[in-house]
């Protein structure tokens, strides 16, 4: 298995009125290979040459939230602030992994730490679309197969469409209206996974165009969702419903609401945000 190197990071500029703190959420989860295959996030990749630069100079304090993700704490000062980081990766040249033997456990046997990944959140409303996911899937054979037809459903159902929905948007209003970005597609996967009581969880990080034609947008983050099955935790993209390579994942929890890009105690202007997620040039 060969390796190839990528460029990620991004960039965000803010006005603020007054000093403001804030949280950033853009630093991809530490790579852990060994012990328990369910816990593991970004194997097989290797990070080097992180960079901060802040204008002006800012403190800048880590730390771990509940959900094991990396979070950079900070305060915004008045005026006019540029917060940018830079890492180079080397990932494996391969596709996200996959197992179509991967049986769905049942909730008896579940992990406990899975267990929050069942029930409905903010964002994903397992409890109100129950009865669809089940008109929909309840009759398939339970397993990895399932999980890929909810994801091929998803896919199908939601037509991707730019501005369509905003930050409170729901699963439920993806469903009603049929429309949604790469958010509003996980969610709505994570809410029929979770009817059907399967844990499903949110994910989020940087996703290059490896081997793929390059999307005519400019890149930012991606929204995927992750599934327990078997022993571990498998990626699911209903927004492209393909495995991709190069995939660096930032973090994970109940729906968007628990890995926000930037969390603000206030109300500054975001002048700028750009993400870089390419293989050297």
């Amino acid at each position: 298995m060969g390796t190839r190197q990528l460029d990620l990071g991004c960039t965000f500029r803010h006005q603020a009125a007054w000093p403001t703190a804030a949280l950033l959420h853009v630093v991809p989860a530490v790579p852990t290979d060994g012990g328990d295959p369910a816990g593991r996030r970004n194997p097989g990749i290797i990070f080097k040459d992180e960079k901060w630069t802040l204008e002006p100079q800012i403190e800048i304090h880590p730390y771990q939230d509940a959900f094991g993700n990396q979070i950079q704490r900070f305060t915004m000062p008045q005026g006019v602030s540029t917060v940018s980081y830079s890492v180079r990766a080397e990932v494996p040249d391969e596709l996200d992994a996959a197992d179509e033997s991967a049986p769905e456990i049942p909730p008896t046997d579940l992990p406990d730490d899975t267990l929050v990944y069942t029930l409905a959140s903010r964002f994903c409303h397992n409890d109100v679309l129950s009865g669809q996911a089940w008109k929909l899937f309840g009759g398939m054979e339970p397993g990895y197969g399932r999980v890929a037809a909810i994801c091929d459903w998803v896919w199908n159902y939601l037509a991707y469409t730019t501005g369509s929905t905003t930050f409170t948007s729901t699963s439920t209003d993806a469903f009603l209206t049929g429309r949604g970005v790469c958010r509003d597609f996980a969610h709505l996967m994570i809410t029929m996974c979770r009817a059907l009581n399967i844990p499903a969880r949110y994910a989020h990080g940087y996703l290059p165009d490896m081997d793929v034609p390059p999307l005519p947008t400019p890149m930012d983050f991606h929204a995927w969702v992750e599934v327990y099955l078997g022993d571990r935790w498998w990626t699911f993209d209903p927004r492209h419903n393909a495995r991709r390579k190069g995939r660096v994942l930032i973090g994970v929890g109940r729906d968007a609401a628990d890995v926000a890009l930037i969390t603000t105690y206030g109300a500054p202007w975001l002048q700028l945000m750009t993400v870089t997620a390419q293989e050297p040039v």
